[in-house]
């Protein structure tokens, strides 16, 4: 029987939530985890799809997985899987092909091949999929910080995005079993919490008199628990009783991040994104007289098919106009399988690149005027990392990325430091006081 297994994730933070997952099942099952790079047993390969970049990255793992042991029984799992189960059962040495879905069988099922030594290819359509799919995490490796995923699926198909196609619809996760994971992440030793999803901030549209505004509430109430982080959500799921939930909470961070995509109408329109400027800006407005201090950060997508330097001049002003806390900014991919990808008014590779860096050097200027604001004020940082300096490195609940001089029993603990100089990456702390102790060591759960 095996007993080694290696992890490789492509992609995004759900990605790396649902690789942690497919860990936590090996191990129970007694395996040993190995580096990607060992020679192992079992190789999982966790794909990506969202961009043709993103298939080409997958097949390259895999293929470097298969010429590291011939032998190992390799898997392959995620969007890519989901929508070229096909294509990767044709690569020669590819002994197992799961979706988007059935990955709670996933140990089984690798065992079946390694017994059967016949190929098998486990994918089902993700359109008829109505459950949320558990996959539990009681602890993550070498972080401080938890993610929880709380649903799968989005239903907003946007013209540029595949991921609905690879997803399926929105599948909420039951509100009772959101808790009783952070609460084990809470006995494990982690004070923050970053609820994630591939559509996040709908959570609960599939649910009966339940919304995400509620899972607050609820959250709220777990003992132990001192942060609670949106990964994401759309300014349309901003309601008023959202709006009164986060003003009165103690424990929600003070950082939303919320999608833009554009600032230019005629953009959105064509992207599917089902608002406009005036009412994103309106939004944002509303929240921050709720939330005076509130960080808020976005995503924007240059060079989308169709857009000129007029819809890429607006959209510049109207982040300039926003005063976004931070940006991320990401050139547009073709992506085959999507409406844009039809659309004939494609913008020229250089074109994107000049605008993307434009973009960016605003978001360092973006962020350097947000953290500004704090210099000679104390923030509540969790350090997370060391930075080449020996200095400890994390975020603040309104996102602002610190480093200071503490003592290494200090990482995972939330820390008293005054901000001293604001930075366009990274700003600069003088460590007061460890606020915390962690009553149970990160890893302590078995």
């Amino acid at each position: 029987m095996s007993t080694t297994v290696a992890l490789h994730t492509l992609g995004c933070k759900v990605n790396s939530y649902d690789t942690e997952a497919i860990w936590n099942l090996f191990r129970l099952r007694g395996y040993t985890q190995v580096d990607f790079d060992d020679i192992a047993d079992v190789y999982v390969i966790n794909t990506c799809t969202v961009t043709d970049t993103g298939d080409k990255k997958s097949r390259q793992m895999i293929r470097r997985a298969i010429r590291r042991n011939p032998d190992a029984t390799v898997v392959v799992t995620g969007c890519y899987a989901q929508m070229a189960p096909g294509e990767i059962m044709g690569i020669d040495g590819v002994d197992l092909v799961i979706g988007t879905q059935h990955r709670d069988q996933i140990v089984d099922l690798a065992e079946r091949v390694q017994i059967e030594q016949k190929p098998l290819q486990v994918v089902s359509s993700v359109r008829a999929q109505r459950e949320f799919e558990e996959l539990d995490v009681p602890e993550f490796k070498d972080h401080t910080r938890a993610s929880l995923k709380i649903q799968e699926g989005c239903n907003n198909f946007c013209t540029f995005c595949i991921i609905p196609y690879s997803r399926g619809f929105i599948r909420s996760r039951k509100p009772e079993n959101v808790i009783k994971q952070a609460e084990k992440l809470v006995a494990a030793g982690y004070y923050e919490i970053v609820l994630t999803g591939i559509h996040t901030g709908g959570y609960g549209d599939d649910l009966e008199n339940y919304s995400l505004a509620q899972l607050l509430l609820d959250l709220e109430q777990v003992e132990g628990l001192q942060r609670i982080r949106i990964s994401s959500i759309e300014a349309s799921e901003i309601d008023e009783q959202m709006m009164h939930v986060l003003g009165a909470s103690h424990k929600v961070c003070r950082h939303l991040h919320i999608p833009l995509q554009s600032g230019s109408n005629a953009i959105l329109d064509r992207m599917n994104r089902k608002y406009t400027v005036e009412q994103f800006a309106a939004k944002l407005r509303r929240l921050r007289e709720v939330l005076p201090e509130l960080a808020i950060t976005s995503d924007v997508i240059v060079g989308f098919p169709g857009e000129t330097d007029q819809d890429f001049f607006s959209t510049y002003q109207f982040i300039q106009e926003q005063q976004f806390a931070d940006l991320h900014v990401f050139p547009y991919s073709k992506r085959t399988g999507t409406p844009a990808a039809k659309y004939q008014d494609q913008v020229p590779e250089d074109v994107k690149a000049g605008r993307v860096a434009k973009l960016i050097d605003l978001a360092q200027q973006l962020q350097t005027a947000y953290s500004q604001n704090f210099v000679g004020r104390v923030l509540e940082v969790i350090p997370e990392d060391l930075d080449e300096q020996g200095r400890l490195v994390g975020y603040s609940d309104n996102y602002i990325k610190v480093a200071f001089r503490a003592g290494p029993d200090c990482s995972g603990e939330i820390c008293a430091v005054t901000l001293t100089e604001a930075g366009p990456e990274v700003s600069i702390g003088t460590f007061q006081d460890q606020l915390t102790t962690r009553f149970l060591p990160i890893g302590s759960l078995s």
